[in-house]
């Protein structure tokens, strides 16, 4: 059977969650639903990671076995065609080796988290950032980020339902810097690294957002990080605000 990699953007607010749920709304279910209407399923689809309920990608990636050769673009099209009205775009479909797969051949995944920072309630970023009414430190949150670069015991920023064999990873890159939104000024957070645990990026943003507000310094989130305690952590922010932005692969199968 031949099998596509497949490009997905989607906005999350309408689903619970990547991953196919009984009775549920999810990205995979409504990918799935739509390759159905081009060939018989069931179709199960694997993704390169299964983001939670509210979150957002730019850049998800999938793979699919079908029964036939498609042309890629007429698969996305087609694709597309049937995922209407649903928040979901195919932005590109490839034809792939028979072992290739969207997670195990990953080796980088890359997160977007967006902070809008103004008073007035949002209009057009509604669910799609995390909106806070007060002014934020960058280079205090920047210093504070530098502390979890590395290889680390990342159990202070795991969430207790994390199902990953070991809380340690190596995070390659958490850039902080200020952003011009559409709606007003931003803070935005590029994450990078082969993998992550539940909800690790939202525990950053979180305990980095109380540095950038004051409450916390940066020598602060070292020391949760060197506890090892999931009770050290600051709060976890809410997920709107965060994108899978790009999965990188040692050969890009869209290139």
């Amino acid at each position: 059977m031949p099998r596509y990699a497949l490009k997905v953007e989607y906005q999350g607010a309408p689903f619970a969650g990547w991953q196919r749920q009984k009775e549920l709304p999810s990205v995979q279910g409504a990918i799935e639903e739509a390759l159905s209407r081009l060939e018989p399923g069931p179709h199960t689809i694997a993704a390169a990671g299964r983001t939670d309920a509210g979150v957002h990608a730019l850049g998800q990636v999938a793979h699919c076995d079908l029964s036939k050769e498609w042309d890629p673009f007429r698969l996305s099209e087609a694709l597309n065609y049937h995922l209407k009205p649903q928040p979901v775009a195919i932005l590109a479909a490839a034809r792939v080796e028979d072992d290739w797969h969207a997670r195990f051949s990953a080796i980088e995944r890359q997160y977007l988290f967006r902070i809008l920072i103004r008073r007035a309630p949002a209009t057009h970023d509604k669910g799609q950032v995390w909106q806070i009414g007060h002014p934020l430190d960058v280079e205090a949150m920047q210093a504070g980020a530098d502390m979890l670069i590395g290889r680390h015991d990342f159990t202070t920023f795991r969430s207790s339902i994390c199902q990953a064999a070991s809380p340690v990873k190596t995070l390659d890159e958490l850039r902080v810097e200020r952003a011009e939104g559409l709606s007003g000024p931003e803070v935005h957070f590029h994450v990078r690294a082969r993998s992550f645990l539940h909800n690790q990026v939202r525990s950053f943003v979180g305990t980095l957002e109380r540095v950038g507000a004051g409450a916390w310094t940066p020598e602060d989130v070292r020391d949760a990080l060197e506890a090892a305690d999931r009770a050290a952590c600051g709060p976890v922010c809410p997920p709107q605000g965060l994108y899978l932005a790009r999965v990188g692969y040692p050969d890009d199968p869209f290139a």
